[in-house]
C-alpha cells in the first residue's frame, strides 16, 4: 500500500506518493486559486487526484491532508484557516464524497512535526519520543507528536502555541486576543515593530543586516525582541511538555541566532536552574514537510497491513 498525502496550501495544493520504505514515488501540483470559493478548491484537489492517478496508473486506497486549520471535533467542520472559504466546511464529509476514499485532516504544523520526526530531524535524535515543531514565518504555530502520533487535542488545538499571549497590552491579533507569541514574533510582526520604531519598513533580511553591521539601534532592538520573546515562548513549551526535541521550521527559523544567543535565552527562563539539554534544530525535510506529513498520517495503518501481510 503507498501513503498518498495532499497539502492544501493559500496558492498551492500539492501531492505526494510515498511508498512502504517512505520513498518518493510522485509528486504533483495544481493551483489552489482559493478565489474562486470552496467548491472550487474540492474540484482542484479531485482534478489533481485522477491526473496522479493516471501517471501512476493506481488509485488510492486512502488520502492524509494537510489544512491550514483544524477539523472541530464536535461539529466536524474546518475552523482557524487563512484560507477562510474553508472555515465552517465539512471538509472532510466532503473530501470523503468527492473521492470515494477513507481521508484524513490534520492541521499543517501537526503534519510538519509527524513528518520531520519520521522522516526529517527525528532521524538524528532517534530515541526522540516527544518532539514539537514550530513554525515560526509569516505566522507562529505548532504540533505536537508523541510515540509517532500526532497529539491533537480535545478541541483540536494541540500545539497551537502562537496565539498563546507574550503581552498583555500587545497588538491586536486577528484571534481576538492581544499580544500573541504570533504578534510578536512572527516574520510580519518584527518588520511591524520596525517600522513603528523608524518610520520606515524593510524586510526582516534586512533588519537583520543592519543587526550585524551594527550601525542601526532599532535592528538591533528587534533582534533584541524577537531572541527574548522567543527564549520566553519556547521555555513554556519546556516547562510544560518537556519535550526530547523542538524542530524550528518557518523563515524566521532559518536565523542561526535563534539556535545559539536564543538557546541561551530559552536557558534563562526554562524551571531547572538555567540548565537545558534539549535540542533545538532547524528541519531537514524544507517546504516538503507539509506533503509527507499529510502521506504519514496513514503510516499506522501502513505498518498495521504489513504486519497482517506478514502473519498471513
Amino acid at each position: 500500500m503507498k501513503l498518498w498525502g495532499i497539502d492544501l496550501g493559500g496558492t498551492k495544493i500539492e501531492c505526494a506518493v510515498l511508498d512502504a520504505e517512505l520513498n518518493i514515488v510522485i509528486r504533483k501540483r495544481l493551483p489552489t486559486e482559493a478565489n474562486k470559493g470552496y467548491q472550487h478548491i474540492l474540484s482542484q484537489i479531485q482534478n489533481l487526484v485522477e491526473e496522479v492517478t493516471a501517471e501512476l496508473k493506481e488509485r488510492p486506497e486512502r488520502i492524509g491532508f494537510a489544512t491550514p486549520g483544524v477539523l472541530e471535533p464536535e461539529t466536524q467542520t474546518m475552523k482557524n484557516c487563512n484560507t477562510v472559504c474553508m472555515n465552517g466546511q465539512p471538509m472532510h464529509f466532503d473530501l470523503q464524497n468527492i473521492l470515494g476514499v477513507p481521508v484524513k485532516l490534520a492541521n499543517d504544523a501537526n503534519c510538519f512535526a509527524l513528518a520531520e520526526t519520521l522522516m526529517g530531524a527525528g532521524k538524528i535524535y532517534p530515541n526522540a519520543k516527544v518532539v514539537f515543531g514550530v513554525i515560526m514565518g509569516t505566522g507562529v504555530g505548532g504540533g505536537l507528536v508523541v510515540n509517532g502520533e500526532i497529539i491533537e487535542g480535545r478541541h483540536g488545538l494541540g500545539g497551537e502555541w502562537g496565539h498563546n499571549i507574550l503581552e498583555q497590552d500587545g497588538t491586536d491579533c486577528y484571534c481576538g486576543k492581544k499580544g500573541c507569541v504570533e504578534k510578536v514574533i512572527s516574520g510580519p510582526a518584527l518588520e511591524d515593530f520596525y517600522a513603528a520604531k523608524t518610520g520606515h519598513r524593510l524586510k526582516l533580511s534586512d533588519i537583520l543586516q543592519l543587526h550585524h553591521t551594527a550601525v542601526d539601534e532599532y535592528a538591533t532592538a528587534t533582534v533584541e525582541r524577537l531572541l527574548e520573546n522567543y527564549g520566553r515562548a519556547i521555555s513554556i513549551l519546556v516547562n510544560i511538555i518537556d519535550p526530547d526535541l523542538i524542530v524550528i521550521g518557518g523563515g524566521v527559523g532559518n536565523i542561526d541566532m535563534l539556535y545559539s544567543e536564543g538557546y541561551e535565552r530559552i536557558k534563562k527562563y526554562v524551571f531547572n536552574n538555567g540548565k537545558l539539554t534539549t535540542p533545538v534544530c532547524k528541519p531537514l525535510l524544507g517546504d516538503s514537510a507539509g506533503v509527507y506529513g499529510a502521506a504519514l498520517l496513514w503510516h499506522r495503518s501502513l505498518a498495521w497491513s504489513d504486519t497482517l501481510s506478514e502473519k498471513q
